[in-house]
């Protein structure tokens, strides 16, 4: 168990030094999982050692959001003055995102309509 948390430690903190070093505007763990994942793919006996550890953090997957929660909290007092635009941008963050999201529905279902032949809407 210990050997599968030190692969996921060791393929995040490649993921780190990979954004770092190179600039890009991904967040390290993002880019860690990444290859990561080019790894299971390439190794597939990698999955036997490193699925029981995972699990095992998933299991417990609630109490890493903990820290994020309390950050939030600490936070919000220094947006107090800033309730408007808060909430102002939440509901325009969550339209465009209902917006791009329909679109792309709708193009998905135009492409399988045209790849058919025929249009199955009611």
């Amino acid at each position: 168990m210990l050997a599968a948390f030190a692969v996921l430690l060791v393929f995040q903190c490649l993921g780190e030094g990979i954004v770092f070093v190179l600039k890009l505007p991904v967040p390290g763990p993002v880019a860690g999982m990444l290859l990561l994942m080019a790894a299971l793919i390439a190794f597939p006996r990698l999955q036997t050692l490193v699925e029981q550890a995972a699990n095992t953090l998933l299991s417990h997957l609630s109490l890493l959001f903990v820290p994020a929660g309390v950050g939030i909290v600490a936070a919000a007092a220094s947006g107090s003055g800033h309730w408007i635009a808060i909430l102002a941008s939440l509901a325009v963050s969550t339209v465009l995102a209902l917006a791009v999201t329909g679109l792309i529905l709708r193009g998905m279902d135009g492409e399988e309509a045209q790849g058919k032949g025929e249009d199955k809407r009611v």
